[in-house]
């Protein structure tokens, strides 16, 4: 410890040591970048401007939309800006705010993703209740509370993060700072910021894939009953939103549960672009895109925009 020097800025190892591999990355990730902001944006625009759309359902899937164009832009842009230029250094407020932001967004994520699950349940399943059961102010309420939890989870484990000492190689194994990344630079114990992690990943991750779960077999147990169509239709909405979310939280885990002396950094690396970045690249696609009353929303949109209207 006495010959060691204390660690100021810390380096992103990116996405490949060779040259083309890294630019051929840059530029996959770049492309899937903006068409999320595209997609998102979209999705955005049509749920504000279509008053049909203007219910729990779609409100949840806008701030969702929301969530995701920050969730992305958070570390894709500063990981091509770095790859491309070849400055791959990173100061400790820069890493920090990178920490508490990944973090904050997948917290908000898991809630999101919960509590739309949690709608579908009630639209299917006691759809004439729908209406007394979730009204605008729950939606609001749910919203908020997502948000200023998100702000609490985030900051106690960044917090916990900084309070370690580095004080040897400052390569972080990632395109962006992580906390496991950071945990294998520490030399600190780090044995109680693991034991936090694993309780809290439990706790909101377990918590809220089992409510997804528990919200989607009442769902198909209810579609089961229902006629051919109207079956065809309700597993074509529901299973892709649950491949996603197995998706997003199997990778995450991966990322954040595995042991640190068993973890590689090229997995590492892949197992976050598919929590950090394929999810919100989906989601447009899956929740969206897909979805008959959006895309007519979207085509009134775009009439509108062509006639002078907008």
């Amino acid at each position: 410890m006495a010959n060691s020097t204390v660690v100021t800025v810390f380096l992103l190892e990116g996405f490949a040591e060779d040259q083309e591999l890294r630019v051929l990355f840059t530029m996959l990730l770049l492309l899937m970048f903006l068409a999320t902001l595209l997609g998102n944006l979209l999705i955005v625009t049509v749920t504000t401007a279509d008053q049909n759309l203007h219910t729990p359902m779609y409100f949840f899937l806008r701030n969702l939309s929301i969530l995701d164009m920050c969730y992305i832009s958070v570390t894709v842009p500063n990981a091509c800006v770095n790859s491309l230029t070849g400055n791959r250094a990173i100061s400790v407020a820069g890493c920090a705010a990178q920490i508490f932001l990944v973090i904050y967004c997948a917290f908000v994520e898991v809630l999101f993703l919960t509590v739309m699950a949690w709608d579908r349940y009630v639209a299917i399943c006691q759809p004439l209740r729908y209406s007394t059961i979730i009204n605008v102010q729950l939606c609001v309420r749910m919203t908020v509370a997502s948000l200023l939890s998100g702000l609490v989870y985030a900051g106690v484990h960044t917090g916990n993060t900084l309070q370690l000492n580095f004080c040897g190689s400052n390569v972080v194994p990632q395109f962006f700072c992580d906390i496991p990344s950071l945990l294998r630079l520490s030399c600190s114990d780090t044995s109680s910021n693991q034991l936090s992690i694993l309780a809290s990943a439990v706790v909101v991750s377990g918590g809220g894939f089992v409510s997804i779960i528990m919200s989607y077999v009442r769902i198909f147990s209810a579609v089961l009953r229902f006629p051919a169509r109207e079956q065809g239709k309700a597993f074509s909405t529901c299973v892709p939103h649950m491949l996603v979310v197995s998706l997003f939280l199997s990778s995450s885990a991966c990322v954040y549960l595995r042991p640190l002396q068993t973890s590689g950094a090229l997995q590492d690396v892949i197992f976050s672009v598919f929590y950090a970045v394929v999810p919100p690249f989906l989601n447009p696609i899956i929740y969206s895109l897909r979805n008959k009353q959006i895309k007519e929303a979207l085509g009134k949109v775009i009439t509108s925009f062509h006639s002078g209207k907008v």
